[in-house]
């Protein structure tokens, strides 16, 4: 673990961990909006929303003066939280802030370089389509996609553009993620036989916005900018500010947690996406009209998509009803035990000669790795006040802006995630067995692509 560990510390100091995608080709657009190296980077923000005024900003005030970052701009369809933005950001950063009605304003500001978008989850992958577009560099945050269609069209605009792309899974950042990775990825641990996550809180409120819904008028905002491709309904401004309630603005549970824990399945285990998915759950506590469980369980199997022979089984399991268990990420193989929780890689439940051979040691002196020197654990809260993997995340970001190198979380990393949250949503909502289809890039329940 030493060597190992010293090679995790000096490949972290680096901006970034693989090369600068322009091979993919740069638009025209995208030359003229080249930034110099000690050119101030101007940032716009892409609906001003509790996690960006709570966590973004908070992180991005830490480095915003060493990488010679600025925002400038701020824009969101609504009177109030555009309002609100502009004054907060200006006290901020002690200039003017511009707000802008909607993001077609914004774009048209020539100064703004790049954008932080945290809007509603159904549009973070055409906001994002709509800023490489415009020549724009993004912080995105998650879950990158809930449709495939989405997903696929945010792809494909990312690598045509060469725009730099962060998408917000701060875990990628964290050091104890990247030693885990490494540990798993050295062959020490052994194949993965098993991944639990779990997610619970008891929070009656989470989600909820009643007092801001009670101050939102229709002639405030721009509902059918708001709508972009979903279906149109009429107004409802529960939907417009508690989206996380309601499909298809949002999956909720997979969109909002499983997306975090299950990146790093596919990161530490090098793999794109499940192979199938199963789930049950419902509306067992909170009977307040939403449409997204309170509580839900997924099995996933992962594994080789060319060798069904080899695999493993994820659950992950979220309750918002009772908080035993909080958050566990859990890896197991036959030799021992990774946990996430406690930062700790031990030989528990595994076959003790297995997990020596593996480590180079005699059965009887094994110890348990400890990971926690390498970083915190991830927090439940609704804000987490620029904790520090948000804090590395927002900072990488900013490298890759100037160094042009791809971020920790690039939009590879968004698109696979993206996979596995609508594959859970899917087998939740049609009680299906759910799969993926390689060649069409669909996501297949009961035989039929899954749309709404």
């Amino acid at each position: 673990m030493t060597t190992n560990r010293r090679d995790f510390i000096r490949q972290t100091s680096m901006a970034g961990m693989a090369t600068y995608m322009g091979a993919m080709g740069f638009s025209a657009n995208s030359y003229r909006r080249i930034i110099g190296a000690n050119d101030r980077v101007r940032v716009g923000v892409v609906g001003f929303s509790d996690r960006h005024r709570n966590d973004h900003i908070p992180a991005f005030l830490r480095s915003y003066q060493e990488m010679n970052f600025d925002i400038i701009a701020v824009s969101d369809i609504w009177k109030k939280r555009r309002e609100e933005g502009s004054a907060f950001l200006a006290q901020k950063f002690g200039h003017p802030v511009t707000a802008c009605v909607n993001n077609d304003a914004l774009y048209a500001i020539k100064d703004v370089d790049a954008v932080m978008i945290s809007t509603a989850d159904f549009q973070h992958a055409l906001h994002t389509v709509e800023a490489v577009r415009a020549g724009r560099d993004t912080y995105t945050e998650k879950p990158l996609a809930e449709t495939m269609d989405d997903a696929r069209a945010v792809l494909k605009a990312v690598k045509d553009s060469g725009k730099i792309v962060q998408i917000g899974s701060q875990r990628r950042s964290g050091a104890n993620y990247w030693a885990a990775a490494d540990f798993i990825q050295s062959g020490k641990f052994g194949p993965i036989v098993m991944v639990e996550l779990t997610w619970n809180v008891n929070q009656p409120g989470r989600w909820r916005r009643p007092a801001l819904v009670a101050q939102m008028r229709e002639e405030d905002t721009d509902w059918k900018r708001f709508l972009m491709n979903r279906p149109h309904e009429p107004f409802d401004a529960r939907k417009h500010l508690e989206f996380r309630l309601f499909w298809p603005y949002s999956s909720g549970l997979p969109g909002q947690w499983m997306s975090h824990q299950i990146d790093t399945v596919h990161w530490f285990a090098q793999l794109p996406h499940p192979r199938s998915a199963s789930a049950n759950g419902g509306i067992y506590a909170w009977k307040d009209g939403r449409r997204n469980a309170d509580t839900m369980t997924v099995v996933f199997d992962y594994g080789p998509l060319d060798d069904l022979s080899k695999g493993f089984q994820v659950v992950f399991t979220s309750r918002q009803t009772n908080s035993a268990g909080e958050t566990k990420e859990i890896y197991y193989s036959n030799g021992g035990t990774m946990n996430l929780d406690t930062n700790t890689i031990s030989h528990e439940g595994g076959l003790t000669e297995k997990y020596a051979s593996a480590m180079g040691m005699h059965a009887n002196e094994l110890p348990s790795v400890s990971l926690k020197e390498t970083g915190p654990k991830a927090s439940t809260d609704a804000s987490t006040g620029g904790d520090p993997l948000t804090t590395a995340h927002v900072r990488n970001w900013m490298e890759c802006v100037r160094s042009r190198k791809q971020p920790n979380a690039p939009i590879d990393a968004g698109y696979h995630h993206s996979i596995a949250v609508i594959m859970a949503n899917a087998a939740y909502r049609t009680g299906e067995r759910v799969t993926f289809d390689e060649k069409t890039q669909e996501v297949m329940a009961g035989g039929k692509v899954f749309k709404y």
